[in-house]
Parts: structure tokens; sequence; C-alpha cells
């Protein structure tokens, strides 16, 4: 077993994610930065599908058993037993062992992935939590202190990963209601910083709209469609909302465009309190770069 010692807010077990399932309703989940998720398994000669995503404060573990650990995503600070490890990176829990996540200066979120499986029943084929319906991870909730996690048979043999180093605008193409959107209106999309609000979850994150680019804008609502993650939609009120991996099957509110699958692990990374911009690509550079 593994035992959660301390618990930041949304601690969650996640794994690749439930796709195939949003027709039904249910998006696919999985962890927030993705690359980041890997990368942790990469660290790994062996890593189980499932690991602890962990957002600002951090999390703390005991474990009863020899384990080995891997940690990525963002810049916290690592500790086990009270000695300072670097990040990103691995180490051989014993017996008895602490395992300390503690804040750090960016992201909002981390991984920490081990060489066995969690052994948590899967859901609809994935151990992923979706916490807005309450599915899947432990009894579909957030994880918190004095949880116990018990670990099974040994992981699958791990790819090398490498992290990603991209900076810039966060690169995003047109989507299916651009042109309810006057040019001015589009052109000022890409000419205006945003700012990253402190209304973030693994549903949504929304952007203050500083130079009110969206603001006094009619007919905003429209016939529900589908959504995908990385929507970038004006609600009623002319907030822009990054649609995220918790995110609701249909929406009745125009997207203007979609954050492309590149650039969304940064996005998702950045702080509340951070500027952010954007920059349109064609969906054909889009998919050689996701390729």
């Amino acid at each position: 077993m593994i035992r959660v010692t301390r618990a930041g807010p949304l601690c969650t077990l996640q794994d690749d994610g439930r796709f195939g399932l949003l027709a039904t309703g249910i998006s696919a989940s999985g962890p927030m930065d993705r690359g980041s998720f890997a990368l942790a398994g990469g660290l790994l000669e062996r890593a189980g599908t499932t690991g602890i995503e962990f957002t600002t404060a951090g999390i703390g573990l005991a474990t009863d058993l020899p384990v080995r650990v891997a940690w990525a995503g963002g810049l916290f600070r690592v500790a086990v037993n009270g000695a300072a490890l670097g990040w990103p990176g691995t180490a051989q829990l014993a017996a008895g062992d602490r395992l300390e996540i503690l804040p750090g200066p960016a992201g909002n979120y981390g991984y920490l992935r081990f060489d066995r499986e969690i052994d948590v029943p899967p859901v609809l084929g994935s151990r992923s939590t979706n916490l807005t319906v309450q599915l899947g991870g432990l009894d579909g909730r957030a994880l918190r202190v004095g949880d116990t996690l018990a670990l099974g048979s040994l992981g699958q043999p791990q790819p090398d990963v490498q992290s990603a180093t991209e900076e810039g605008p966060i690169r995003f193409v047109w989507g299916l209601h651009a042109d309810l959107f006057a040019s001015a209106v589009r052109a000022a999309f890409l000419e205006q910083p945003f700012q990253i609000s402190p209304k973030l979850d693994r549903m949504g994150a929304r952007l203050v709209d500083k130079a009110a680019v969206f603001s006094g804008l009619a007919n905003l609502s429209l016939v529900s469609d589908p959504i995908v993650c990385g929507d970038i939609q004006i609600l009623g009120d002319g907030t822009p909302i990054v649609l995220l991996r918790d995110h609701q099957p249909t929406g009745g509110y125009p997207r203007i465009g979609t954050v492309i699958s590149t650039d969304l692990d940064r996005f998702v990374q950045l702080r509340p309190g951070s500027e952010v911009r954007f920059t349109s690509v064609a969906v054909a550079r889009a998919q050689g770069m996701m390729r």
C-alpha cells in the first residue's frame, strides 16, 4: 500500500483517458499535461498505466513496500525522508519511506508514476478520475489524507520521452463559429494579451479579457453542439474560457477556435495571473506538429 499523508486540492488518479465515449456524454479526462505524464513514466524502466496528478499545493505519501517512483510536470520541490531531490526525477522508496511534493515556482500540475500498477478498478475502460461526474479513480473523487492505494503487478516497459521546450504564443486553429465574430474582433483576439484567471480547474480555464475584445457582443447563444478539449468558448457575458480535459460534451456558446494538441500541455501549466497570447495556424500545420 501507499498512504496519502497530505493532499492539496484536486489530486486525482489519471491514466491516458477513456476516449470514444463523447457521444454518450463522457469526456476523455486523463492527465491535464499529457507530455509530463508520459515523461514521468519514461523516467522508469517500467511504469503502471495509472499515476497521481497533483496540483500547486503538492502531495505527501508514505509506503509500506519497496516501490520505484518518478515525478515530472511543472516545477515543484521534492523530498524523500526530508532529503531534497532534483526535479524531474526518480527514487527507489523502501518500506516506511515518506515522499513529499511541495509547492514550487511554476506549473499547475505535476505527476507521480510508479513501477507498479495502482490497483483501482477500471470504469468504462479507464482508471482516470472525472471529478465533474464523479467517475473512475478512487470512488470518483479527489484524493484526501488517509486514503490508501494498493499497488499491484509490475508496469510495462516505457519508451524514452523528451520534455517539451516550446515558448511563445499559444497556437490555435480557427473554429466552426469563428465567422460569427467580426473581422475586427478576430484581429483583436490575435493582437491583445489575455490573462489566466484564478477560475480554472480540470473542466476549463477562464481568461481575463482586459482589452474587452469580446465585450458588448450580441447573439452569443447557439443551439448546443459537440465540444472538444482545447475549444476556446466565448460565454454570454463575453468571458473567454478554454475547455480542458473534463469538459462538458456539448455547449451552446460559440467557439472562436481550438488550442492545438501540441500547445495544450503548455497552456494548462500557466498559473493564474500569467499573460497569454494566441496565434492562429492552419489545420494542416497543426496536424504536422502533432505527428
